[in-house]
């Protein structure tokens, strides 16, 4: 009960930086996603299994084709990786 009347006194944008610069998320992503998060990303085969690392208010960190470098890159910038489902 507590955790739901906390939760109707933020705003969206407050709920939006909850974590923001300690927590990102991990998740594939399908190739036609990728202009919409990463716009000066060039042509990238189909084919290619793609992972992305983003900031806990969805900002687009790293776009890689090895799920590993984004727990890396993650590491580098002290960030706790959460999982989605």
């Amino acid at each position: 009960m507590l955790m739901k009347e906390a939760n109707s006194h933020l705003t969206k944008s407050e709920l939006a930086g909850i974590g923001n610069g300690e927590v990102a998320y991990i998740r594939k992503m399908r190739n036609d996603e990728v202009s919409k998060c990463f716009p000066e990303a060039p042509d990238i085969d189909p084919s290619v299994d793609l992972w992305a690392l983003f900031g806990a208010d969805g900002t687009p960190i790293l776009l890689t084709d090895n799920r590993s470098s984004t727990f890396f890159k993650a590491a580098e910038d002290e960030l706790k990786t959460v999982s989605l489902h």
